[in-house]
């Protein structure tokens, strides 16, 4: 499980990567240099928080299922609660173009969670890795 979510976290980084690029040139052109600032503070806060979901992620699967399920939960309602927050804090700022901040996480987010749907979808079982045995159908209980 873990060698496949490391292929999974690579090939999702590496399509992104582009269009993080694409939306910071785009933005600079749009915004200026204000655009440009806000298209970069939106990458690297999609960096941050996609890494964190790594490490967690990483330190929960060596536990169990259950770990790892809460962890994901709990991440993400860390998340949410601190783009709130910061959202909350720099609404009114003229540091940075809001609205090319908030474009380049939404396009940033899109695509990553897109190509790590797709990678999944499409990764193959290694041979000689143990997959859990999930049966088919529950078998009869005692009533």
């Amino acid at each position: 499980m873990l060698a496949s979510y490391a292929v999974i976290l690579r090939r999702s980084a590496l399509a992104t990567a582009p269009v993080a690029a694409a939306m910071i040139v785009l933005s600079g052109i749009v915004g200026g240099g204000k655009g440009l600032i806000g298209a970069l503070l939106g990458v690297g806060l999609v960096i941050i928080f996609f890494g964190i979901d790594a490490l967690a992620l990483n330190w929960a699967s060596r536990r169990s299922p259950q770990v790892m399920m809460v962890t994901a939960i709990s991440t993400y309602l860390v998340k949410i609660l601190v783009l709130l927050l910061l959202v909350a804090k720099y609404s009114g700022t003229t540091a940075f173009n809001g609205k090319l901040f908030g474009l380049t996480v939404i396009v940033c987010v899109i695509v990553y969670t897109t190509a790590q749907v797709l990678v999944s979808a499409r990764l193959k079982v290694e041979p000689g890795v143990q997959q859990p045995k999930v049966p088919y159908a529950e078998p009869d209980r005692k009533r």
